[in-house]
């Protein structure tokens, strides 16, 4: 489902410009990492996709819903959320149950429910965890439950805010795990990230903002590569991408087996 801003401009009670005239397209089935530093306007930006904030000027298109004319309960069935953190979405008694609310609450039938939930569940690899009150589980589980509560929602466009804070080495493989599930199914994954080498090995758009106004959006080995620009936005280009440009690599590299083949051509010539 195809995203559409134009001159978004967003300004808070408090007198502050959060977006300065915004304008993008994310095309169905695009992932795309948003970086840059705090107060950037990144979760302002992506709070407008799904009504929990109304644009002050410009226009936001999700398919062709404008958010304004729809209840934040209607644009969730679009828009999936995954909240930083995670006990702002739980409250249900039992992993189980929080998982089939969204789906529940969206009118699918019994059979599509059941379906997705447990889909859901085992690809957040929550499936012997159904009856455990998610306030029970660790941090880190409890992140695992609010995804697999919106992954059951089965929405074209999936938001994660910061997946990987907080997380540890494991977890953060298994979000990555989601997240490339998610692409393979041709849903549309947004993420809000602070954590660049983790966007570096899993999203192939990068869009860098800073002040309310967009300074890079591109492939992410051209966007990773300039770190000068990076720098005003107080976002570093990954560990592996920066020792590149040390050793002398012509070409930007991203993870491990983009260096260390890049790496082997370079020392061959």
């Amino acid at each position: 489902m195809k995203i559409e801003i134009r001159d978004l401009r967003f300004t808070y009670p408090t007198g502050l410009e959060a977006l300065q005239g915004v304008s993008l397209v994310v095309e169905p089935g695009e992932q795309v990492a948003i970086v840059g530093q705090n107060g950037a306007g990144k979760t302002t930006l992506v709070r407008h996709f799904n009504g929990l904030l109304q644009a002050a000027a410009g226009s936001v298109l999700i398919g062709e819903w404008d958010p304004k004319k729809y209840s934040v309960a209607k644009l969730a069935s679009r828009v999936g959320y995954v909240f930083q953190n995670p006990d702002e979405q739980l409250f249900s008694k039992d992993v189980g149950t929080e998982v089939k609310f969204g789906p529940r609450n969206l009118g699918y039938a019994k059979e599509k429910i059941d379906e997705l939930v447990q889909r859901a569940l085992s690809l957040t690899e929550l499936s012997d965890k159904t009856e455990t009150n998610p306030y029970d589980l660790s941090p880190t589980w409890r992140k695992m439950v609010a995804l697999a509560s919106v992954i059951a929602m089965d929405t074209p466009i999936v938001i994660f805010d910061e997946p990987t804070t907080g997380q540890d080495a494991l977890n953060v493989a298994r979000i990555a795990h989601v997240i490339a599930e998610l692409r393979r199914e041709g849903k549309t994954v947004i993420t809000i990230t602070h954590d660049i080498d983790f966007c570096a090995e899993n999203f192939e758009r990068v869009i860098a903002m800073s002040k309310g106004r967009i300074l890079l959006d591109g492939p992410a080995r051209e966007i990773l590569g300039q770190e000068h620009i990076l720098a005003q936005t107080y976002v570093d280009p990954p560990q592996l991408t920066r020792l590149g440009k040390k050793l002398g690599l012509k070409e930007t590299v991203r993870n491990q087996v983009e260096f260390l083949e890049i790496y082997k051509n370079h020392r061959n010539k």
